[in-house]
């Protein structure tokens, strides 16, 4: 977990300092070091706080506005934004507010955005899936089962199949919503994986995704990975029932 919280995936054009600084400015706000609505300190003061030039840091500051973090108000300084105007599907932003206050309800949410979209891109995969996607999916599939057996890592398996699915759907916007899907999916199966110990059960429904997609069958794709998805989602449910009605966060 430590190792993708500092991933900096949607970062990888900066600096190494930028990046850095970023991700520890970007884990502050979503931690509640700096509130909502708080005014950050000096250009000059978070410089010396973060070793960095002037300059990197008001790079810094200028990734953190684009993600929704921040905001400049003229002649008053940068912000803190609340939480609301925060843009969960920037990769880091995800990330950090997982991370940084991990939330079923959030995750449940998430799993809801996923049902909007990989079950079509299961669809799309068998219907336009050429041998070099098949092959991809297939060996997801095959690194899943050699998991079980402690020959690969179950999470980086789960998620290398989830993966290959969208980029096999032929959308190039459904492609680029990997690094999103992606973030998600190592909390999602980092959580799920403890809840659940029937790994057979898990590896047969994603058996009939990988199966539908092969059989060039669309709606039987669609409908197992939805089903999938739809288990994935009462297992997060069965975790904390009552926290589902929590509010995802507050100004």
């Amino acid at each position: 977990m430590a190792a993708l919280l500092q991933s900096g995936e949607g970062n990888k054009g900066l600096g190494r300092i930028t990046r850095s600084i970023v991700d520890a400015i970007g884990i502050a706000i979503v931690t509640g070091q700096h509130r909502p609505n708080e005014l950050l300190p000096v250009e000059t003061a978070m410089a010396a706080r973060y070793e960095a030039s002037r300059s990197v840091l008001r790079e810094a500051i200028k990734v953190l506005n684009a993600k929704g973090l921040l905001t400049a108000r003229p002649r008053a300084g940068t912000f803190v934004t609340p939480p609301s105007e925060w843009n969960l599907f920037d990769p880091d932003v995800l990330r950090w507010t997982l991370y940084g206050g991990f939330s079923l309800p959030l995750l449940i949410e998430f799993t809801e955005v996923r049902l909007g979209i990989e079950p079509m891109a299961a669809a799309l995969a068998a219907s336009r899936a050429d041998e070099e996607n098949i092959i991809l999916i297939e060996k997801g599939y095959d690194r899943m089962v050699a998991a079980e057996i402690g020959q690969d890592d179950r999470l980086a398996s789960d998620v290398a199949f989830h993966l290959a699915i969208l980029d096999a759907s032929g959308n190039r916007f459904y492609r680029r919503l990997k690094p999103l899907v992606s973030t998600a999916l190592h909390f999602s199966i980092g959580l799920t994986n403890t809840l659940s110990h029937d790994h057979d059960v898990k590896l047969e429904a994603h058996r009939r995704v990988l199966q539908a997609i092969k059989l060039s069958d669309p709606p039987a794709a669609r409908a197992a990975l939805e089903l999938l998805l739809l288990e994935t989602r009462a297992l997060i449910r069965s975790a904390h029932p009552v926290e589902e009605k929590a509010p995802l966060a507050t100004d």
